[in-house]
């Protein structure tokens, strides 16, 4: 084969190529972009199922954080006997009750909240079993009492929890 004969393949296959692998870029690019509003539009579909379960579960929390809330707990909670510690292990029983009714929520709630919301559960049970060991504290209406006197100095657990739901809830609009 001589030189010509080989410029003029060149000449013929080059611009071939070149046209075949911008073919490929756009037509790549085109599908990426289709697969991409594809996506978009799915999770755009499901947001709105998603949202009311979302809702429904920070509204939840809410009225768990509102039952377990001390000033809330001890009211509605009157002591059977006047032993502190068995009225203490009673109204721990119905937080941790509380709690696992509503352990399905955290699937719908992130993560950040839900922890904040165990810290509060936590934080609670533990404002109560410090005031059992408070030597001044002779029965169960004493209990309630000082628990109650406590948290009107500060912000209880469930109102600081409540707070951020309140804030998270906020951004989901």
């Amino acid at each position: 084969m001589d030189s010509t004969k080989l410029i003029e393949l060149a000449s013929y296959t080059l611009p071939a190529i070149i046209t075949g692998l911008v073919a490929y870029t756009l037509f790549n690019s085109y599908f990426k972009d289709q697969q991409n509003t594809r996506r978009w539009l799915l999770q755009k579909d499901s947001q709105k199922d998603i949202l009311p379960l979302r809702l429904q579960a920070y509204e939840r929390m809410t009225l768990f954080m509102e039952r377990i809330n001390p000033s809330q707990l001890l009211v509605r909670i009157t002591p059977i006997s006047d032993d502190k510690n068995e009225y203490a292990n009673y109204v721990i029983a119905q937080v941790e009750q509380e709690f696992e009714h509503n352990l399905a929520q955290q699937i719908y709630i992130t993560d950040e909240c839900w922890s904040i919301i165990t810290a509060a559960k936590n934080a609670t049970i533990q404002i109560i079993r410090l005031a059992v060991k408070n030597e001044k504290v002779a029965d169960a209406n004493q209990l309630r009492e000082v628990i109650l006197s406590d948290l009107f100095e500060k912000t209880s657990p469930s109102g600081a929890a409540l707070a951020f739901i309140k804030n998270e809830v906020g951004q989901l609009w």
